[in-house]
């Protein structure tokens, strides 16, 4: 009788497991393997994701206490480290004994350790060797390496995405699916230091993903292919052969507009394509991985037929009309990027909701977005994972301003958010602008607004990027008949010869869809960023700003900048992001050469 019990216990299990893997909806792209795996995995991550949704609503209810916990151990953990030597570590008993002892720090501190890890130096920064140098997408002009350990890469794991899929599933329960995935990455060139440190995006990769494979369109193969014009058409090809696409995922939402644009360019050979079930013969790739493409790609007329059908009535909602059981897009679109996901929204992916998850930089995991349903693009500061502090913006200037705890943020105010991190960074001003919209609990709930390398600031009246950008989408309403596709921004000085007049003022590049603005409708930008901001307004009654100049853009400009910039900079495919203040003349130049005359 004691042994049947564990028996029948066990068979109900199984028993249970069977019925709930039968019942759940399958992509016919799926084999019973790969639809199995699939299973197990979501079952793993579901098991995980709640246990960490507990421990991080735990965590938000002693905010503080858990912040003192985690700084204290990671001082003691690097105090036998030479940085941890070098700054008394092992002294510090308290987070106001450390404000005090360290100073803030910026990216030039750590140039001299990080180049000692580079060569093959131990215990640097902290007792466990980085198993990456990150490099930092640039947006504020320049590429930075961080150091990344086993252990952060973890936590982003099981306490960042298994998190967002609990929330995920909780809100959105038609998520519980076992279909294909639509995931936009790409592998990186690899690189490595001389001491044998890899160098690269701390992003994911397909290398970094391969236990996940079977879960996304794309075949292993693809994923070999290292430029990004043919990578990402086969990302394409492989998700229209699969009518059965449950969500799209990528790091940053124009990665997914972007491939919207290029299937709205190319749908016809992608058709031809799947209706004879081989890859494009021009498409510029290696045979082998041609050859292995081939293989998996099978001839599909009746879809080829269906997808035809589709485009030729046009692209508006064209994401369900493809794919009817795409129930998500997974990616940031906060920032600097609404422009990307309100473009989507309104066009391509119509009806499918778009959840901006994850809060995260280089140096690892920040917030989560526990309200995958909400508009409002806000991020849950996680306690366990950075150390915070909070520099009034007012005092943003200042070399070594004093700072806040989480505990002592208000609500409605704006700081530049300083970190230390578990990868050996302490006290850093990474350069990021949060607004506190809240708190759950005791934790701090943020809407970031933009990078400081992202001002305009002629006259010290720091024009964030925000306010740009929303002066930008009221004046475009205003003119009526045009949408925005891209922008930028520069200060004149920095354009040298090709500024208009000698009085600073922004020159600001546009491209647009639909009617051509009249030179009047342009002037109503400089009145509406006026009447957005006072100290700019200040500065354009006292004529030491003049009116801003707009520059419009051919269709397909900002694409060609993207590529410039991929090409010219150490960001890769899945980091790469259009600067909203150009800091590069030669930057502007590729615009000012594409200008409607």
């Amino acid at each position: 009788m004691r042994l049947g019990v564990p028996v029948v216990a066990g068979c109900t299990a199984v028993a249970a497991i069977g019925y709930d893997f039968k019942r759940l909806k399958k992509a016919e792209s799926h084999t019973p393997e790969s639809a199995a795996k699939q299973y197990a995995v979501n079952k793993v991550f579901e098991f995980v994701g709640r246990r960490m949704s507990k421990a991080l609503d735990a965590d938000s209810k002693q905010c503080q206490e858990v912040q003192q916990e985690i700084l204290l151990s990671r001082l003691q953990s690097a105090s036998d480290t030479i940085y941890g030597k070098q700054f008394h570590f092992s002294e510090i008993k308290s987070p106001d004994e450390y404000c005090q002892k360290h100073p803030l720090t910026r990216a030039d501190h750590y140039k001299p350790f990080v180049q000692q890890i580079a060569n093959g130096t131990q215990k640097v920064l902290t007792k466990d060797d980085p198993i990456i140098l990150a490099v930092t997408s640039g947006t504020s002009g320049h590429h930075n390496l961080v150091p990344m350990i086993k252990a952060q890469t973890k936590y982003f794991l099981l306490n960042g995405v298994t998190v967002c899929l609990d929330y995920l599933r909780r809100e959105i329960p038609e998520t519980k699916h076992l279909r294909k995935t639509l995931k936009i990455f790409y592998n990186p060139k690899p690189r490595e230091s001389r001491g044998g440190v890899p160098i690269g995006p701390n992003s994911a990769t397909p290398k970094a993903s391969q236990h996940f494979i079977d879960m996304y369109s794309t075949p292993m193969p693809a994923f070999d292919i290292t430029t990004e014009r043919e990578a990402l058409y086969a990302h394409l090809l492989f998700a229209l052969a699969d009518r059965d696409i449950g969500a799209i995922e990528a790091n940053f939402v124009p990665l997914i507009h972007n491939a919207f644009v290029e299937l709205e360019e190319n749908w016809k050979q992608l058709v031809t394509d799947i209706e004879v079930g081989e890859v494009n013969p021009k498409l510029d790739i290696p045979e082998e991985i041609r050859e292995k493409l081939n293989a998996i790609l099978k001839a599909d007329p009746k879809r080829a037929n269906e997808l035809r059908e589709e485009f030729e009535k046009g692209f508006d909602g064209i994401a369900r009309r493809i794919w009817p059981n795409v129930q998500v897009i997974l990616a940031v679109d906060s920032g600097a990027f609404q422009i990307y996901g309100k473009m989507l929204r309104e066009k391509y992916t119509k009806g499918v909701p778009i959840y901006s998850c994850l809060y995260a930089a280089s140096e690892g995991l920040i917030g989560i977005n526990i309200w995958p349903h909400d508009d409002e693009r806000r991020y849950l500061l996680v306690p366990r994972s950075m150390f915070c502090e909070f520099i009034p913006i007012e005092h943003s200037d200042e070399d070594q301003p004093s700072t806040l705890l989480m505990n002592e943020v208000e609500k409605g105010a704006t700081y530049e958010l300083v970190l230390t991190n578990m990868s050996g960074f302490y006290r850093y001003r990474f350069g990021d602008v949060v607004r506190v919209t809240d708190f759950y609990n005791k934790a701090p709930v943020v809407e970031f607004l933009y990078r400081q390398g992202q001002l305009l600031n002629l006259r010290g009246e720091k024009m964030s990027e925000d306010v740009m950008y929303q002066t930008i989408q009221k004046t475009i309403g205003d003119w009526g008949g045009v949408t925005l596709s891209d922008y930028t921004t520069m200060e004149s000085p920095l354009l040298g010869l090709g500024a208009s007049d000698k009085c600073p003022h922004y020159e600001v590049f546009l491209e647009l869809e639909g009617r051509t603005p009249s030179s009047s409708d342009l002037t109503l930008l400089d009145q509406n960023l006026r009447e957005s901001s006072f100290v700019y307004n200040s500065f354009r009654e006292k004529g030491s700003i003049s009116p801003i100049r707009v520059h419009l853009m051919r269709s397909g400009t900002f694409r060609k900048l993207r590529e410039h910039l991929l090409a010219n900079t150490q960001a890769s495919i899945n980091q790469i992001k259009i600067p909203r203040v150009l800091k590069v003349d030669a930057h502007a130049q590729i615009l000012l050469d594409s200008e409607v005359v």
